[in-house]
């Protein structure tokens, strides 16, 4: 599968994201789930098909609730090694924020047939019908990538959680189980622009200067206070002389 347009929107001499990279020779195919802070949260859900991560952006993240049909917009191919990237991708780089693994594992078809796992893998999702079962710390079971037909985005998908034994049924938010020290990263928005970091330090410099302000006028009250000394040390009148 072709990584060209994958390559074209970044710049690998900025980036610490993967310009390429191979698959092992391995049957177990895998599945990462990445937290994208960028100019707004989501999840990246990629699964390796034929030598590559196919991948979905979902805005509200993944659901073990199968009454979520959570939106799954079609992004470009990854190469296989982004399965390992996360981390920042520096101001002014496309994506630029914050990328965490939110989860992985190994996944495979619902329906495999005992046919090849690349071929039929291949020839679900260009049906628009993808079922797999994911094997991973936080999601489990089976799941099922839907294209929505006669849509205005071709590349609008929906990501469905079979009503299985690991269904859950109460609401389901993947930011409950996500580690507060990801979610209070200063990504996002704030991170899309080279100058972003510099405008953050100039804005905590004039809470130096306010203080240095704001402690002048007790110095200056002091140095009136001290007068008042003077005053009671001079206000005695000396005796005056009596010529007798």
């Amino acid at each position: 599968m072709s990584l060209a347009k994958y390559k074209q929107k970044r710049d690998f001499k900025q980036t610490r994201e993967p310009a390429a990279g191979k698959a092992a020779k391995d049957e177990k195919h895998i599945f990462v789930i990445q937290r994208h802070h960028a100019t707004r949260l989501h999840y990246d859900f990629r699964l390796e098909m034929d030598g590559v991560l196919k991948s979905w952006a979902v805005p509200k993240g993944p659901s073990l609730n199968p009454s979520d049909k959570r939106l799954a917009m079609e992004v470009e191919d990854h190469p296989y090694d982004y399965k390992d990237f996360q981390g920042e991708i520096p101001p002014g780089n496309y994506g630029a924020g914050y990328v965490y693994i939110w989860d992985k594992g190994t996944y495979e078809l619902l329906e495999s047939n005992g046919k090849p796992f690349d071929k039929e893998a291949l020839r679900e999702w260009k049906s628009g019908s993808l079922k797999v079962v994911l094997h991973g710390k936080k999601l489990k079971g089976e799941f099922a990538l839907v294209k929505m037909q006669n849509g205005r985005d071709e590349n609008a998908w929906l990501l469905i959680k079979h009503n299985d034994k690991y269904a859950v049924h109460d609401p389901y938010d993947s930011e409950d189980h996500t580690p507060k020290s990801v979610i209070n990263k200063l990504k996002g928005p704030q991170n899309t622009k080279p100058e972003a970091k510099a405008g953050a330090k100039k804005a905590a410099a004039p809470k130096k200067a306010a203080t240095k302000k704001a402690a002048s006028p007790k110095k200056a009250a002091a140095k009136k206070a001290v007068p008042k000394k003077a005053a009671a040390s001079t206000g005695k009148k000396k005796p005056r002389k009596v010529n007798r």
